[in-house]
């Protein structure tokens, strides 16, 4: 990754739903909504495509992972912020298991795979848990221009802080999230692109982050340059 300088939660952004609420989405939309989904509430916010290792020590959320592992299915992360759970969360999936302890600790490495929505969280398994709406984007046409123009300064910031040139390849399967996974924007700016559900409107926001990215390196590099000269222009 990219590094630029720089008891029971609640949630803050939408209102508690009554479970006549949730029956009633179930209802709608059996396809999108699941409960019971396993949530791990962290101080950092995961996006699809990004590649998250954790070590898991607490007894509820070993319990969790075994599910998780027995089940082959997902789980959710959360960001606990400071003032409350946020209600858009990613899932993940766990890719591997690095290490099983001896006193059940585990250090696993997992990927984002897709946003969802809590509608109302859960209190029946010894673990937290929610019922979710996996979130779809509007259909709305592809922005060809915003993929392009988000696609060159995001080549421009690997230069910048590797000296090398992300792989064409690579470059060209990268949409918005896969961009943005590489960089630390810090969690503020992830929860914002995590909550658009626009890829157009997510292509121009990591456009600016990573623009905003690129000139604190170069401030940071002329500031390095400076201390190295102890101030003073070199000639030859």
């Amino acid at each position: 990754m990219i590094a630029v300088p720089d008891t029971r939660p609640t949630l803050v952004t939408r209102p508690a739903i009554r479970r006549s609420g949730v029956e009633r989405r179930l209802g709608e939309m059996p396809d999108r909504v699941v409960q019971d989904f396993p949530i791990f509430a962290l101080d950092l916010v995961a996006l699809p495509s990004e590649v998250v290792p954790l070590h898991i020590f607490e007894e509820r959320y070993r319990a969790m992972m075994a599910d998780v592992l027995d089940d082959d299915s997902e789980f959710g992360i959360v960001w606990s912020a400071p003032d409350g759970l946020r209600d858009i969360g990613c899932a993940m999936e766990i890719t591997s298991v690095l290490e099983r302890l001896e006193d059940g600790r585990l250090n696993i490495v997992t990927a984002g795979t897709r946003p969802f929505r809590i509608i109302e969280l859960g209190a029946e398994l010894p673990y937290p848990t929610a019922t979710v709406e996996f979130l779809q984007d509007a259909d709305e046409p592809g922005d060809e221009d915003a993929l392009e123009t988000a696609r060159d300064v995001y080549a421009e910031l690997v230069e910048e802080a590797t000296d090398k040139e992300p792989e064409p390849e690579r470059l060209e399967a990268m949409d918005a999230y896969a961009m943005a996974a590489t960089v630390d924007f810090g969690s503020e700016a992830k929860q914002q692109l995590l909550d658009l559900r626009s890829e157009a409107a997510r292509l121009r926001l990591v456009t600016r982050l990573i623009r905003a990215a690129v000139k604190r390196l170069e401030f940071v590099e002329r500031a390095l340059a400076r201390a190295r000269s102890n101030g003073k222009v070199r000639f030859g």
